[in-house]
């Protein structure tokens, strides 16, 4: 999200754990979302965070619904950029992937297809934005160059099929909000193509005295409106007891 040691988060210390899927083989990790956590976990453990905020996007939502119920005393405050908690946030995108769960073998190639083309990849970017020339190209393809070395596809794709896991833990983690009421901030894209803006609202049922924005931008909101995501952050940060971030 915003870089580590960045002038919009103001006196904010950010530490950035970036997920580990970044290899070319999977014979050596397990890549599913618990695991994940267990790793950022540990770099927590690390480097001493005893108490944070945690600034979380799509799969660091995942990685960051784990943390904070398995470590709820450290957790200040939660910031949540376009990361679905409830099934109803997933968009008509997700019925090739609901079938790629229930079906892996007959369903992997348009799973694949539906995830790793260029044209999905742009998307992912570009969404529904109604100015789609105003995003620079680059964008999507450094993100299709990446899924496109040796071996990356294999271990999304795995990550993918994992991915069932956390929607069969919206329940959970609605419970969790609803028991806990962290301060919440919501900052939500608009022109997301894989996720509804009508989530960002839904976190209030379970917080009703969270802090809601949808702006406009896409799925990666930081990449088309920095200083006012930065802005909101830093506001939200400065009226909440925490003010280390850990970005996930």
């Amino acid at each position: 999200m915003v870089p580590a040691g960045s002038p919009r988060l103001g006196a904010c210390w950010e530490s950035a754990g970036n997920l580990p899927t970044r290899a070319t083989h999977r014979l050596r990790f397990s890549y599913t979302f618990d695991h994940l956590a267990e790793i950022i976990e540990q770099f927590t453990d690390e480097i001493g965070l005893t108490r944070h905020s945690l600034a979380v996007q799509d799969y660091g939502g995942r990685v960051g619904m784990r943390l904070a119920l398995r470590r709820p005393e450290r957790l200040s405050a939660l910031i949540v950029q376009n990361a679905v908690c409830h099934e109803g946030g997933l968009g008509p995108l997700w019925e090739t992937r609901r079938a790629f769960w229930s079906d892996r073998a007959r369903h992997e190639e348009a799973l694949r297809e539906n995830f790793f083309s260029p044209a999905a990849t742009r998307q992912r970017h570009v969404g529904n934005s109604p100015d789609p020339d105003r995003y620079d190209p680059d964008l999507w393809n450094d993100e299709l160059a990446f899924l496109n070395q040796p071996g990356q596809q294999d271990i999304q794709t795995d990550l993918f099929y994992d991915y069932h896991t956390n929607v069969a833990s919206y329940p959970v983690w609605q419970q969790w909000l609803r028991d806990t009421q962290p301060p919440l901030l919501v900052v939500w894209g608009r022109y997301d193509p894989s996720f509804q803006v009508a989530e960002a609202e839904a976190y209030r049922r379970d917080v009703p005295d969270a802090e809601v924005h949808v702006v406009d931008a896409g799925h990666f909101a930081l990449d088309e409106a920095p200083d006012l995501v930065a802005d909101l952050t830093r506001k939200f940060l400065d009226a909440t007891a925490g003010s280390e971030t850990t970005r996930v």
